[in-house]
């Protein structure tokens, strides 16, 4: 089992996990559990979080875990999400946004946005600014965005005229597109945090056999199926957003990203604070956010 550091104790914080209905994400909110934090998970469908809610009473002996329904393929559901996390929760120490997916055919969500760009990184984006005062307030607190060495797939940076890939759809390249973004999001907040108390960075988790991309049918679903064997583990998938999330020595570090619990240089467009700052006034603009 994927754990951090054996002296990582978050008994009395509050740890908060997207896409922790199977996976990585699953993994993750089980082993913060496991720490002693009281976590809550987001999720889309109420069968797949009562089993996961189950799981986590019944292997960590705690009964205090929080289910939140919402799809962060609607814009409307992130808000109506963030405003039930923000009742529930009077402090929030950690957040790990985790959901994530890749379409093999282009597909809009309920707003009009292409959905990889939309789940993977409007949808986050919204929900953890939607949060931030309450973030802010519980310092130190923790933002681990789960992105992926995917990002290298995009060799010309984003197009920001074209963030919907309107023009041209090839799946494995705007996945990469919404991992940069995760990246990018990643070092733009950490920079507008600065020496807040709150801590922002990414990470790769490596090649696990999830249920990611089993949206795509039967063929896509047997093609997971059979690559599992050389994949990685959930368990083991997860162990670089455990480390994020609880590692003390990484209490002051922040705009990194990880892979293998060690910290990796990403590709320059991943590093380009300009591109950054932009995609951020983009995002603002398309999920009417109110400026920070």
């Amino acid at each position: 089992m994927a754990r951090a550091r054996r002296d990582a104790d978050l008994t009395g914080r509050n740890c908060f996990v997207t896409g922790a209905t199977s996976g990585i994400g699953e993994e993750t909110a089980l082993a913060l559990a496991r720490m002693g934090a009281r976590v809550g998970i987001l999720a889309r469908n109420e069968e797949r979080a009562a089993r996961t809610r189950e799981r986590i009473t019944r292997e960590t002996g705690r009964d205090d875990v929080e289910v939140v329904i919402g799809d962060l393929a609607s814009l409307s559901d992130v808000r109506a999400a963030a405003a039930d996390v923000l009742a529930r929760f009077d402090a929030i120490h950690v957040l790990v946004n985790n959901a994530g997916l890749i379409q093999l055919q282009r597909t809009t969500t309920v707003d009009g946005f292409e959905t990889t760009f939309g789940v993977n990184h409007l949808g986050p984006f919204l929900f953890t600014n939607l949060l931030l005062d309450r973030i802010l307030a519980s310092t130190p607190a923790r933002i681990v965005n789960v992105a992926s060495n995917a990002h290298r797939f995009v060799k010309g940076g984003l197009d920001l005229d074209d963030l919907q890939n309107e023009r041209e759809y090839k799946s494995f390249r705007v996945y990469g597109e919404s991992k940069l973004a995760n990246i990018l999001f990643t070092r733009e907040l950490a920079r507008r945090l600065g020496d807040t108390g709150v801590t922002v960075n990414s990470l790769h988790p490596g090649g696990v056999g999830t249920r990611l991309g089993t949206n795509n049918g039967r063929f896509a679903r047997v093609v997971m199926t059979l690559a599992r064997p050389v994949l990685r583990s959930p368990a083991r998938g997860a162990d670089t957003s455990i480390y994020l999330a609880s590692e003390p020595d990484l209490e002051n570090v922040t705009g990194r990203y990880f892979a293998n619990r060690r910290e990796v240089t990403p590709t320059a467009h991943a590093q380009d604070g300009a591109l950054a700052l932009a995609l951020w006034t983009k995002s603002a603009e398309l999920t009417g956010l109110r400026e920070l």
